[in-house]
C-alpha cells in the first residue's frame, strides 16, 4: 500500500504531489463551490483512487460519484441545503459491523487527502443530512447505512452567509492542543509541544489537525515507546436523531492521519489490538485499537 518515492509517499499506487504534512495543512471544510466543471480525467483518478482504497480493518465501504444534475436510479439530488455550487457528491454506504465505521473514516479522508492533492475542495458532511435522494442514488438497502455525503469542487473566492455561519458554528478553525489530546504511557503525563516525541511530533501535530464531527476531536492517544494507543472519549449522551456512531468515523480519520503520516516519514508499523493495561483511564473513555512500530 505504501512506498516510498523521492520523498514522497505512494498511497493505493498512487504518488501524492505533494508531501501529507502540506495536504493536511491545505484541506479544509468548503461549502461555497464555483460553477467551474470537475474534469472527467480527475473523476476518472478518483475512482480509480477508490477502487484501490485499503485500511487496517478491511471492511466493505462502497464509494459513488454521482451528479446532481442526472437522474441516478430514478432519483435526482438537486440542490443541497448548506452546501452551494457544488454539483458533484462522493456517496458512501456501508454495513453495519464493529470496525465499518472506523473504516469508512480511514478510507475517506485517505480519499479527501487525495482529492486536496488534486486541487478539489471538499466537506464532510454527516449527521443528520437529509439522505432520500442519496439513497436512491446509491441504491441504499436495508442493512446499510449511507452516514456521509462529500461535496466536491472548486472553492468559490466568496463565501456564502451559510458558509461562514456554519464555520462559526462547528469551529472550523479550532483544534485542541497537545497535552487535552496526547499522552506519556497513561493519561497522568500530558505531551505538550515542547515535549520530546522525536520523529513523531509532525505525526502528532498532523492527528492534531485532522477534522472531526462538531470538531470535538474524540480520539486520545498514549505513547509508550514506539507503541501507540488510540483512545476514543465519548459524548456524555449520543445524539438520539443519528442511528450510528459519528465518533468511530472521526477516530478512523486520525486513524489516517497517523498512518499515512509515519509511513511518509519511512516509520513502519501497523495497526493491530493489544489492550494494553493502563490505569485510571478517564470517564467516558474507551479503548479502541494501537498503532505498534515495527
Amino acid at each position: 500500500m505504501y512506498k516510498r518515492n523521492e520523498e514522497r509517499i505512494m498511497v493505493n499506487d498512487f504518488i501524492f504531489n505533494e508531501s501529507i504534512d502540506e495536504i493536511i495543512k491545505k484541506r479544509k471544510s468548503i461549502r461555497t463551490y464555483t460553477n467551474e466543471e470537475v474534469s472527467q480525467e480527475i473523476i476518472k483518478n478518483l475512482n480509480t483512487y477508490i477502487k484501490n482504497l485499503k485500511s487496517p480493518f478491511n471492511e466493505s465501504v462502497t464509494f459513488e460519484i454521482i451528479d446532481s444534475k442526472e437522474h441516478i436510479n430514478g432519483s435526482k439530488i438537486g440542490t443541497y441545503g448548506i452546501i452551494k455550487g457544488a454539483t458533484k457528491f462522493i456517496v458512501v454506504k456501508v454495513k453495519k459491523s464493529e470496525f465499518s465505521l472506523q473504516d469508512l473514516g480511514y478510507k475517506m479522508e485517505s480519499l479527501i487527502l487525495y482529492a486536496t492533492s488534486l486541487g478539489l475542495g471538499t466537506c464532510w458532511i454527516g449527521g443528520t443530512f437529509k439522505k432520500g435522494q442519496f439513497a436512491k442514488a446509491i441504491d441504499l438497502k436495508g442493512d446499510e447505512i449511507l452516514p456521509i455525503v462529500l461535496p466536491i469542487g472548486y472553492e468559490a473566492s466568496k463565501k456564502s452567509l451559510v458558509d461562514r455561519t456554519m464555520r462559526k458554528f462547528t469551529k472550523c478553525d479550532f483544534r485542541k492542543p497537545w497535552n487535552e489530546l496526547f499522552f506519556l504511557r497513561d493519561f497522568s503525563l500530558p505531551l505538550t509541544t515542547y515535549s520530546t516525541v522525536g520523529e513523531y511530533k509532525n505525526v502528532f501535530e498532523n492527528v492534531r489537525l485532522a477534522p472531526s464531527a462538531l470538531n470535538k476531536q474524540p480520539w486520545r492517544i498514549i505513547k509508550n515507546g514506539d507503541n501507540f494507543h488510540f483512545f476514543i472519549k465519548k459524548d456524555k449522551e449520543p445524539s438520539e436523531k443519528i442511528n450510528y456512531d459519528i465518533q468511530k468515523i472521526d477516530m478512523g480519520i486520525a486513524m489516517c492521519h497517523f498512518d499515512l503520516s509515519c509511513k511518509e516519514k519511512g516509520i513502519n508499523g501497523g495497526f493491530k489490538f493489544e489492550k494494553p493495561i493502563i490505569d485510571d483511564i478517564p470517564k467516558n473513555t474507551k479503548y479502541m485499537v494501537s498503532w505498534i512500530r515495527e
